[in-house]
């Protein structure tokens, strides 16, 4: 009867010890980057971009950012140039060029490399400009007016409104 008691005890204690092999450990937690929220821009908004009027030599840049997660956003406004004085002649004798470029196109401009434009106008001296760009998803991306006189030994004067609307 004792071997009994002691083969009842191990037998016990055997099945215990396979019952707590065969138990999965607990999953460890997921951790994950947290997703990204996009908080859209609300419709109606509208950022000035440039409000102004500058002496041009022979070149201008401005440059103005399109908020993350923008998803139409469209750039809109004109521009006039003149000889002498703001409101002074305003005719061929006053003609710009006036480009907008993205990062990628600003830098191959500066280096001297051939590059597109998102939108040119050349020898203009009044211009309406309505460009729709590209919806900017989850990052900031950064735009720039050009303006260029492609006579650098006479001086012009530019009147500028530029707005994007979300």
């Amino acid at each position: 009867m004792p071997q009994r008691k002691h083969l009842a005890a191990l037998l016990v204690i055997f099945l215990l010890a396979a019952e707590a092999c065969t138990k999965a450990p607990p999953p460890a937690p997921i951790t994950a980057a947290p997703p990204h929220r996009a908080v859209p821009t609300p419709v109606g908004t509208t950022q000035t971009v440039l409000q102004k009027t500058f002496n041009l030599k022979d070149l201008a840049t401005f440059p103005f950012e399109i908020p993350a997660d923008a998803v139409m956003p469209h750039l809109h406004g004109i521009f006039e140039s003149f000889t002498g004085h703001a409101h002074g002649a305003s005719d061929d004798s006053a003609n710009i060029d006036f480009l907008v470029l993205n990062e990628d196109q600003q830098s191959a401009a500066e280096n001297n490399r051939a590059s597109e434009a998102l939108f040119s106008v050349e020898a203009s001296h009044n211009q309406a400009v309505n460009l729709d760009l590209p919806p900017s998803l989850n990052h900031a991306v950064k735009y720039y007016l050009i303006f260029r006189n492609p006579d650098a030994k006479n001086s012009k004067v530019v009147e500028a409104n530029f707005r994007v609307d979300f």
